[in-house]
């Protein structure tokens, strides 16, 4: 089974749930607070290995992480290519309202100063069937691209944050890239071309996602759900996308795994620790 090398952000998450997201200005009291390993990237590495990958995640944390690259162990990943560094390790302030919808604030921290050189090393190790996961919240992401479609390896890509030029730039070098509705129409408007060989898959909450490649299109519909807390839920559909094809599944049916592992994770408060197992997606719903 090919493996998952997922070069991303690694964050402490400060999850807050309130009545509602504050306006400018205004001043709420929380009525839940937690603090949880996320960040893109390792939520997906999370999720690639509750879904049964071999996952191994390549970032960086400062001295004020060493928990997170411990968790991140704890739930099946290999941490041997994330390195230290002096600049604080990246964080979220996340606000979580009574509908499950939230707002973020990123600190980039650690994650925009990773060194080309460890990221060589690291997939230096990488076979060709293998796969790598990519986002938008770490730097050297057109340097990641380009040496993983040099070797051969499926590139994915989730354009979030979303940025146009970012997004560009990979582009050339990618397998797939996964964007909600919002980041598919901003991508449209740039208009940025993107290659016929690239698969394109499209999440639409509710409504489902849609798979768009250059031998076949489908509709996947969504799980409905009753939403707790709507962070991460992206990350989790990546993950497990990953690890299905990964593990040989068929577009539709990876597409299927994915939307009920991120439905799943949206009846849950958190992030990482919220991110359903392979044993628990499989009998959702019952």
């Amino acid at each position: 089974m090919p493996a998952i090398w997922s070069f991303g952000s690694i964050n402490i998450d400060h999850a807050y749930r309130v009545d509602h997201i504050p306006a400018p200005g205004e001043t709420i009291a929380a009525r839940e607070y937690s603090a949880d390993l996320g960040g893109k990237g390792a939520n997906q590495s999370v999720a690639a290995a509750r879904a049964g990958a071999s996952v191994s995640h390549i970032g960086q944390i400062g001295a004020d992480g060493k928990w997170a690259k411990t968790r991140l162990s704890d739930y099946g990943v290999n941490t041997r290519f994330i390195t230290e560094t002096d600049t604080p390790t990246g964080h979220a302030i996340i606000t979580i309202d009574a509908y499950g919808e939230n707002a973020i604030t990123i600190f980039p921290g650690a994650n925009h100063s990773f060194k080309k050189s460890n990221l060589e090393e690291a997939l230096s190790g990488a076979a060709p069937t293998d796969f790598l996961l990519l986002q938008n919240e770490t730097n050297l992401q057109v340097e990641a691209a380009a040496l993983g479609h040099q070797k051969g390896l499926y590139v994915i890509y989730s354009a979030a944050p979303f940025d146009a030029e970012a997004t560009k730039a990979v582009l050339p070098y990618l397998s797939m890239i996964i964007l909600n509705e919002i980041e598919a129409h901003q991508l449209h408007q740039s208009q940025a071309k993107i290659p016929a060989s690239v698969t394109v898959v499209t999440t639409r909450g509710a409504n489902g996602a849609v798979w768009q490649s250059n031998t076949q299109s489908f509709d996947t519909p969504a799980f409905i759900v009753e939403p707790v807390d709507t962070t991460g839920a992206g990350d989790t559909f990546t993950g497990y996308l990953a690890a299905s094809l990964a593990a040989g599944l068929s577009p539709e049916a990876a597409m299927i795994m994915a939307s009920r592992a991120a439905a799943l994770k949206v009846t849950r408060f958190g992030t990482a620790s919220a991110i359903p197992s392979r044993a628990e997606v499989d009998v959702f719903p019952n």
